[in-house]
């Protein structure tokens, strides 16, 4: 088969591993990719969300089959513009991509089937939300209502930190804002929880605690995730059965009553309080870096997995893993999540030793003249499986280590929690 996978980060290229493997793959095609993709698939500069010119490449190469990486062209229609082509694509359409395009519309799908989250408010001026603020137990969450690649929430500890993400978000930082979303903030433990499903049944694709502070303890600001370790230290067949009869079958009844079925994965992010699961949001996608994080312990054919959701024939696939944890740690560029350097060649990087339990995903790379160049602030994807989490993350910091680049930067701390050592 032709397969086709947009998108150009550190997920697209495990995503592009995982399908790469499966006897069914004839040639892949990444647009645009990245310098790591580029090894085991062509990548083609294609604008992945001027849909007219995607369709335009799949028809011309006979592409069997599309899968959608980023979330971007999911929430802009690009599953429902694709599918009406009779193009074979895998990801959820526009209606049931609200779930992650507006945080406001998760919000009062919560509120109407009754799934546990924060106590929200919505404020459609500056002046309204500021006037709630002043009467609010801190800290709060403020949050954009619409994509920020993860960025677009801030926790505030007192009123100016308010006064300035309320600031930031009507001023346009994160696109046109027409309100702005507040909550209550949950002291808890955070967890990333995946399905997959074929819009007829679901199934459960592993957990994950993801870590989106920039330095090390959880400090500093948001990024679009800086490592991650699977499964969750907190997972139970008790919190496993909370989440899916309280949060994620109403979720999916809820997109069926708006006349849609959910197709492609849904990544819930809890917070798990006192036992007990809130969702703080979805994503209508694999996550970025838990994707790198998961994709290494499937053990199942990844191909046929994403083709038996094409088909709906979901409920006779049996999803199989291997008995091992999983740890990312991301090397970013000096700089990131501001303002950082690019362009900057990644020397040492072809000695890097591989092996059956260490995989690489690169990111924000490019590769010119043979040579390899970081263009983005989240540049490379380490990867460990290991039957514990210690030794996962000892092998990926001796292979940074090993790497030696010293435009980057990485937490030395991923799945702290979780580590007893």
């Amino acid at each position: 088969m032709k397969i086709a996978i947009l998108g150009s980060g550190g997920r697209e290229h495990a995503l592009a591993h995982s399908i790469y493997n499966s006897k069914k793959t004839k040639k892949i095609f990444c647009l645009p990719g990245n310098a790591g993709t580029a090894e085991i698939a062509e990548n083609v500069e294609v604008d992945i969300n001027n849909f007219g010119l995607v369709q335009n490449f799949i028809e011309e190469k006979k592409i069997d089959l599309v899968i959608v990486g980023p979330e971007k062209p999911l929430v802009n229609g690009i599953v429902d513009f694709l599918e009406k082509k009779n193009i074979s694509v895998f990801g959820p359409k526009r209606q049931s991509a609200k779930l992650e395009g507006s945080k406001i519309f998760t919000k009062h799908i919560c509120e109407k089937y009754k799934i546990p989250t924060a106590k929200f408010g919505v404020f459609e001026t500056k002046d309204l939300a500021n006037n709630f603020i002043k009467n609010s137990k801190m800290p709060v969450v403020i949050k954009a209502d619409g994509l920020a690649s993860g960025k677009g929430v801030y926790i505030c500890d007192d009123l100016s930190q308010c006064q300035n993400a309320i600031d930031e978000i009507f001023n346009g930082k994160f696109g046109t804002a027409e309100n702005v979303l507040i909550e209550e903030f949950l002291d808890g433990e955070e967890m990333s929880f995946f399905i997959i499903s074929d819009g007829k049944t679901f199934k459960f694709f592993q957990t994950a605690q993801d870590h989106k502070r920039v330095g090390e303890g959880d400090t500093g600001k948001n990024t679009g995730g800086m490592g991650a370790y699977c499964p969750s230290k907190i997972i139970n067949n008790h919190l496993y059965e909370k989440v899916i009869n309280q949060i994620i079958k109403p979720t999916l009844k809820a997109i069926n009553d708006l006349g849609e079925n959910y197709t492609g994965f849904l990544y819930a992010g809890l917070m798990i309080k006192n036992g007990n699961p809130y969702l703080i949001e979805y994503n209508v996608r694999m996550g970025d870096p838990e994707c790198q994080t998961i994709l290494p312990l499937l053990k199942s054919d990844f191909l046929d997995l994403i083709l038996a959701c094409t088909k709906k024939t979901l409920s006779n696939f049996e999803i199989e893993w291997l008995d091992k944890k999983s740890m990312c740690i991301v090397l970013c560029t000096k700089g990131y999540p501001e303002d950082y350097k690019k362009n900057v060649e990644i020397k040492n990087i072809f000695n890097l030793k591989k092996n059956s339990e260490s995989f690489l995903f690169h990111a924000g790379t490019l590769i010119k003249d043979k040579k390899i160049y970081s263009v983005g602030g989240r540049v490379l994807n380490f990867v460990s499986t290991n039957t514990d989490l210690y030794n996962a993350r000892k092998k990926i910091l001796a292979q940074i280590n090993e790497l030696n680049w010293n435009e980057g930067f990485f937490r030395k701390d991923i799945g702290f929690k979780a580590i007893d050592k």
